[in-house]
């Protein structure tokens, strides 16, 4: 005999159960329904993608973590985020698309990281972008958080903070500083003040080269806190003398006030001078999204403002905002912490039991049933009634309706509520208003 060979799954990869993967499902529908309620349009782009095309911007760690591989003469790569492959797709296709260009894009990335619990080689992401032609107006960045406030409320969540900053302030007090050449260094230490401690980040900044003095003048900026006005004020009255640095502090204060009017209750957004963001690429607004009850987790929805998407495939100026939910992630983090739980979830609203050999009723009834709009199943094994009624119970089926010969002669379904237990012998049609209620 063939030796059976031991099914197991790639490590950093998710699987799961049918109930689980209902609720990661609804998740994912919910996200997609608030982006679309703000006007955003679809887009999906080809997971595999040519690796001149993939790579263009990619370097360092990121290009270490990245699937490439041969297929004939072709040099191929997996995508690792959903914003190359949007860069590479406004310019590639310019002169069809209606600037700005709001879209959204929920699909699978992948990168070889190391796989750890909660870290996965294959993730869904779930972004959104608005992309500007030559310039693109500050109120984007401001409605960003609307966008992150409704869809986290829509997931279930009502105490997070939505935390902004901008790059420029920071980049400005740096070059105040004179640590240019050091920015980007220091900017990902701070982006790390919440995982290591304020202690660490002194540290890490010291061991770069840089004086006691500039240190302590980081940390007491990073340190400010207020309210929006409070804060503004506050960086308003450190009076450094960088074009940069006001300019960012102006940005923030248009950003900050502008919140208020998509509709965001102050307690679920501030200013806080910490979010530095890694990456690169961002150059004016960040934003950062903490539950405020699970911290621990950390960031859940994050981004920023950007001056120039596509520079690495065209010529033509391009800034964009956007911001990025990792799914998978998330949904490891809610159901490990059991924030969330799958528990009894059935795609199904109800399940057809026919007491008689001949299934032709209960067929007619499910396709009357599902012209109505109702996930509906028969159950045709072999099986006693309490054995059927089980079996939906554990898929959570709601209803199940009972089909014997009584029935059938008079023209009516038993319609048992699997909740309450109750059951009553009515029309199709009262069923399927009782069904839909």
């Amino acid at each position: 005999m063939k030796e059976k060979v031991l099914p197991k799954t790639l490590p950093g990869f998710m699987e799961l159960l049918p109930n689980e993967q209902i609720l990661f499902n609804e998740m994912k529908e919910k996200i997609q329904k608030s982006y679309e309620r703000f006007g955003f349009l679809p887009l999906d782009t080809p997971i595999i993608e040519s690796s001149d095309v993939l790579l263009a911007k990619a370097g360092g760690e990121t290009e270490k973590q990245i699937y490439r591989f041969n297929k004939g003469e072709s040099d191929l790569s997996l995508r690792f985020d959903l914003t190359v492959p949007l860069a590479k797709y406004v310019a590639e296709y310019y002169s069809n698309l209606t600037f700005p260009f709001r879209r959204y894009q929920i699909g699978k990335v992948y990168r070889g990281e190391k796989a750890q619990r909660g870290r996965y080689r294959e993730f869904y992401q779930c972004d959104i972008d608005i992309i500007g032609e030559d310039e693109l107006s500050l109120i984007n960045d401001a409605e960003m958080p609307s966008i992150i406030y409704n869809t986290f409320r829509e997931l279930g969540f009502d105490d997070f903070t939505i935390s902004i900053n901008n790059r420029k302030i920071l980049n400005g007090l740096f070059a105040a500083l004179g640590l240019n050449d050091k920015s980007v260094d220091i900017l990902r230490i701070i982006d790390k003040i919440d995982k290591i401690g304020k202690e660490n980040v002194v540290k890490e900044i010291k061991d770069l080269g840089v004086e006691q003095n500039k240190v302590d003048t980081i940390m007491n900026f990073i340190s400010i806190t207020g309210n929006v006005e409070e804060t503004i004020n506050s960086l308003r009255n450190l009076n450094i003398d960088n074009e940069l640095f006001n300019l960012g502090i102006n940005e923030l204060e248009t950003v900050a006030s502008n919140i208020k009017l998509f509709g965001v209750p102050t307690e679920n957004y501030k200013i806080d001078l910490t979010i530095a963001r890694g990456l690169d690429y961002y150059t004016g607004t960040v934003y950062e999204t903490f539950l405020n009850q699970y911290r621990q987790l950390g960031s859940v929805c994050s981004g920023g403002r950007y001056d120039n998407l596509s520079s690495y495939y065209t010529d033509k100026k391009m800034p964009g905002v956007g911001v990025s939910i990792g799914l998978t992630r998330l949904f490891f983090q809610l159901t490990d912490n059991k924030i969330i739980e799958a528990g009894n979830r059935s795609i199904s609203k109800v399940m057809i039991v026919s007491m008689v050999d001949d299934f032709n009723k209960s067929i007619e009834v499910a396709t009357k049933l599902r012209e109505n709009g109702i996930n509906t199943q028969i159950f045709t094994d072999k099986a006693k009634i309490k054995k059927q009624f089980n079996y939906a119970n554990k898929l959570g089926i709601p209803y199940v309706i009972v089909i014997g010969e009584d029935e059938i002669n008079n023209n009516v379904v038993s319609l048992k509520n699997m909740i309450d237990g109750e059951q009553k012998t009515v029309t199709l049609e009262d069923a399927i208003k009782i069904i839909k209620a």
